[in-house]
């Protein structure tokens, strides 16, 4: 593992451009670091938030009034996740093994040009999961190999759960309406994959254009607790440049991190990528059903990426029986605009990931939360660990960031 990390954490520097400070000088000793409890939420939602199953109402009617989460449940989290995560209302498909909660370490600094955050959490895994579902070749057609645990097939042993470890933060400045008190779960939804009501591709095609319906906030529906009542284009327009969205950091153990980067997104009506090219791209030509790009002789490895280890897929190449590619390639040198804001390091060691941020001040992009010297912001985090990926991640309630301000995590000026 050691030698893996040392690869990934060479080509990840390679990746960054010219920072004001380097990530990896910093003494982290002298930042403080702040403890953040996150929970498995199971299938918990808006909609079960407001509904009599919460609190046998109580909750419900607090919630719908607004209130913070926090107020009935800080400290909570273990319990609550120890409860979840086993088989009932919340969780109808538990996965064997799961914790129910995990502690993630915070620590931000920043100078001029960029804030730094450093994550730290334990894996419940005894290996870092960089792995990610691969086509394999049955003899005629290149296939998934490998689901997420939630996935019926895993479930089932008909697929081996596979998928990459992520660490996500939404932020908001104020302008998310609820974002501050009830964060992550104005964004989840009955209808969304793996939650109860999951609507079908038709009716995700006829909405809005997509195979599926992810995060979206109340304020894009027409109706917050029906999916389907997408509103207009051009009121989704007037809300985004309002600043009504949340933005979205996604650091992916696989499709990210051996690029040196973290996605660059927002919620509004949809989970969208921001503007521009992302680090990842699809390995799949739609036309001919078969990969794009394969291993270039004699550098094969875990991650495929564009210019360093990567060919044009030959049909000819005598592919055998169980042979496997990347699903996704990386594209480091082609990642650019909004979509290409963040970078990130990562290194598991000891069964921990430690992971460093890199988030510039003051973007200007209109899908971008401008953070800036003296702004509080409220913040949710969440962590997908061991082969899991949607709804089965683990949450925390918000918290502020306060760069150079007081708040739950205090970004330090650098000297």
């Amino acid at each position: 593992m050691a030698k893996n990390g040392t690869w990934l954490s060479v080509l990840a520097c390679a990746a960054l451009p010219a920072l004001a400070a380097d990530p990896a000088t910093i003494d982290w000793t002298k930042i403080p670091a702040a403890s953040v409890m996150l929970f498995y939420p199971g299938q918990s939602s808006y909609e079960w938030l407001r509904s009599n199953d919460h609190g046998k109402g109580k909750g419900a009617k607090a919630a719908r009034e607004g209130s913070a989460c926090t107020k009935c449940h800080e400290g909570d989290e273990r319990s609550m996740g120890a409860s979840v995560v086993k088989s009932g209302a919340l969780e109808p498909t538990p996965v064997k093994g799961k914790n129910g909660s995990l502690e993630l370490k915070v620590q931000s600094a920043y100078d001029d040009k960029n804030v730094y955050l450093r994550f730290q959490w334990r894996t419940n895994a005894d290996r870092a999961g960089t792995a990610y579902p691969s086509y394999r070749f049955d003899g005629k057609e290149w296939r998934v190999h490998g689901y997420p645990k939630l996935d019926k097939v895993v479930q089932e042993g008909k697929q081996p759960g596979i998928y990459e470890d992520r660490l996500s933060l939404m932020i908001d400045d104020g302008k998310v309406p609820n974002f501050a008190r009830q964060g992550c779960w104005v964004s989840c939804h009955n209808g969304l994959r793996d939650m109860p009501n999951e609507i079908s591709k038709a009716d995700a095609q006829s909405a809005m254009k997509k195979d599926d319906v992810r995060k979206y906030l109340p304020a894009s529906r027409s109706n917050p607790e029906d999916p389907k009542s997408v509103k207009p284009a051009e009121e989704i327009a007037k809300i985004k440049a309002a600043g009504g969205f949340a933005d979205l950091i996604q650091w992916r153990a696989h499709r990210s991190n051996p690029a040196g980067a973290a996605d660059d997104g927002y919620v509004l009506e949809y989970r969208n990528f921001d503007s521009g090219k992302n680090h990842f791209a699809s390995n799949l030509d739609n036309e001919k059903k078969v990969p794009k790009l394969m291993f270039a002789p004699g550098k094969k490895g875990e991650f495929l990426i564009s210019g360093v280890n990567a060919v044009p897929f030959d049909p000819n190449a005598g592919w055998k029986v169980g042979d496997m590619l990347p699903r996704y390639y990386l594209q480091p040198k082609d990642a650019s605009g909004s979509a290409a804001d963040n970078k990130a390091t990562g290194a598991w060691s000891a069964g921990e990931w430690t992971v460093v941020l890199v988030r510039p001040l003051g973007l200007a992009n209109g899908d971008d939360k401008p953070l800036k010297e003296g702004g509080v912001y409220h913040v949710g985090f969440a962590v997908h660990d061991d082969n899991i990926t949607t709804r089965g991640h683990h949450v925390s309630f918000v918290r502020t960031l306060g760069i150079g301000a007081p708040a739950a995590i205090r970004a330090v000026k650098l000297p």
